[in-house]
């Protein structure tokens, strides 16, 4: 690449509009530019890391004994119908019609397709195991894309689909793409755990994802300071409190306590510590309307909710609909009374004499017990937090943040039963097939390569995803001793193999130096005035210092560093 003439910018301000550094530095840099919100091209350089990554996840994942196909993007509604995912997916599905009222969607992903491919092959138990994937365009019409590209619109995934004769085959085949995802990850550079997640809209058996840890992201990583217990908050699941409060229990009163709306504020009226208390949100769970109880201090798991009432969507109920439920303003809401199912934490089992809502604006009830009211389920339905028992161990919880860069699925037989993905045994007796399903966002590891990898001046690339191994910078171009010896440098890394930026343009050092900074190129070869005394200087983009080398020896002191 030579910046003189090849499509090369950087940009020397902040970008005002990106939330996280990835997206910052991305922008800045020239790799990508926004488009629309969560839509970006990739520029040139850019477009080489990019594939770098993606020739890393295609090398590891032929290894594997996974065999490459390509799926269309524009998919046919009636198969998200069979799976039952069409209305799973909502409103993050890009729908359209075609010109004859044939309904269509942009992939969100593909396993239905995936199936349709089986099937071709997939008639007696001879026909498996095998391992097809894809890396691919994706689609979801995302309500509020942020943080660059870890929450976008449109992105590339590698998605594959194991298929098998039986659960021990499916968790042999699980075993290589777990393997394949550690190799990748470890290849690209990045620091990572893997921990339990949600299966959401996928379903299955068991869900894994592989986060990297960074100081931005959407994922709350829950870990023990004890033992190697991992997971992601949505699923964490919490110690229940054993002792029972020892207290003899009094009949429910109402107590008045205006504009007391928020924990806070009726702690604070009632001088009472927090731990009396239990919050009640109405939630809507599809189009049904639950009363979700838990301690005060403590935040109601969604995804808890949802799994245990077998929904698809949660949320919580508007003003107006709580007014109508509990006959009163938002914060006043509490389980007696209430004619709508109550969940209840499992906390609360230990409770006594605790304060709730009244259903009535400005009123609590106090010393509430359980014969009070009824609820439907109990059950954990409770965030873990910080400090709070490992349920593994017993040890400390702690909190790290982190970016999904990966995830593998256990489907087992949920989309083959539905699809009519079946296979003739020994016997003739048909079965549905075992699947597992694995994904990798090439997007999200960029951007958490970077988060991972940067200082005051730029990107930090690792050597096996920079978009060129080696800059070398031509101080004077009009200087022919110089001029020479950078060209003739260049063309012998070139007949070498090893990617090369040649900095020829007509800048000051100093703006070429911070652009090879900012771009973040590992080795930086600086071709100037010491050239008559034979003399280059090599500095690493992880160092402050530049090393003098001779210049027939740059090539060696090259190799060493690759």
């Amino acid at each position: 690449m030579r910046l003189s003439t090849d499509f090369f910018y950087t940009l020397r301000e902040d970008v005002k509009d990106e939330d996280s550094v990835s997206g910052n530095l991305l922008v800045k840099s020239g790799m990508i530019k926004k488009v629309s919100n969560g839509i970006y091209m990739n520029m040139p350089l850019g477009e080489r890391v990019s594939k770098k990554v993606i020739d890393i996840v295609r090398e590891e994942m032929n290894k594997a004994g996974a065999s490459e196909v390509s799926m269309p993007h524009m998919l046919p509604m009636d198969y998200f119908e069979a799976s039952g995912r069409a209305e799973n997916f909502g409103s993050s599905m890009f729908r359209f019609n075609d010109r004859y009222g044939r309904k269509f969607a942009l992939g969100p992903t593909h396993e239905e397709f995936f199936v349709f491919a089986a099937q071709s092959k997939v008639k007696s138990y001879k026909d498996m195991p095998f391992t097809i994937y894809q890396i691919g365009d994706k689609y979801r019409d995302e309500a509020r894309p942020r943080l660059g590209l870890i929450r976008v619109r449109e992105f590339i995934m590698k998605d594959a689909y194991s298929f098998d004769v039986d659960e021990e085959g499916m968790q042999e085949s699980y075993k290589k793409m777990f393997d394949a995802y550690h190799k990748i990850f470890t290849r690209i550079g990045l620091k990572y755990n893997v921990v339990r997640a949600d299966t959401g809209v996928m379903g299955g058996l068991l869900s894994e994802e592989f986060q990297a840890i960074t100081d931005v992201g959407e994922d709350i990583l829950v870990l023990c300071d004890s033992c190697d217990y991992a997971s992601n908050i949505e699923v964490s699941s919490c110690v229940a409190k054993k002792e029972i409060e020892q207290e003899e229990e009094k009949e429910y009163s109402e107590v008045y306590t205006p504009n007391a709306g928020s924990i806070e504020d009726v702690t604070s009226y009632l001088n009472l510590p927090v731990n009396k208390f239990v919050k009640t949100m109405i939630y809507k769970v599809d189009d049904k309307f639950y009363a979700c109880m838990v301690e005060a201090d403590r935040e109601v798991n969604e995804v808890k909710v949802l799994k245990l009432l077998g929904g698809n969507e949660i949320e919580l109920a508007s003003e107006e609909d709580v007014n109508r439920i509990t006959n009163a303003k938002v914060g006043f809401a509490g389980p007696i009374g209430l004619e709508i199912p109550i969940i209840m934490d499992e906390n609360i089992k230990v409770k006594k004499n605790f304060i709730v809502g009244a259903n009535k604006s400005d009123y609590h009830y106090q010393d509430v017990n359980l014969k009070d009211f009824k609820p439907e389920m109990i059950a954990d339905i409770k965030n873990i937090r910080e400090g709070d028992i490992c349920p593994n161990c017993g040890g400390k919880i702690y909190f790290k943040k982190g970016i999904e860069i990966g995830n593998t699925f256990k489907l087992g037989t949920k989309y083959s039963e539905k699809l009519g993905l079946n296979y003739l045994d020994k016997e003739n007796k048909l079965h549905p097939v075992q699947m597992g399903c694995y994904g990798i966002g090439i997007g999200r590891i960029i951007a958490a390569t970077i988060e991972q990898n940067h200082d005051e001046k730029g990107i930090i690339w690792p050597m096996e995803i920079a978009p060129y191994k080696v800059a070398i910078v031509l101080i004077d171009r009009k200087n022919e001793v110089q001029k020479e010896s950078a060209e003739k440098l260049y063309e012998e890394l070139n007949q070498l193999g090893v990617d090369a930026i040649l900095d020829d343009r007509d800048e000051r050092a100093g703006v070429k130096f911070n652009d090879m900074e900012l771009i973040g190129i590992p080795i930086r070869i600086t071709i100037g005035k010491k050239i008559t005394d034979g003399e280059i200087e090599i500095k690493l983009r992880t160092e402050s210092e530049a090393k003098i080398v001779k210049i027939e020896n740059v090539l060696e002191e090259i190799k060493k560093f690759l």
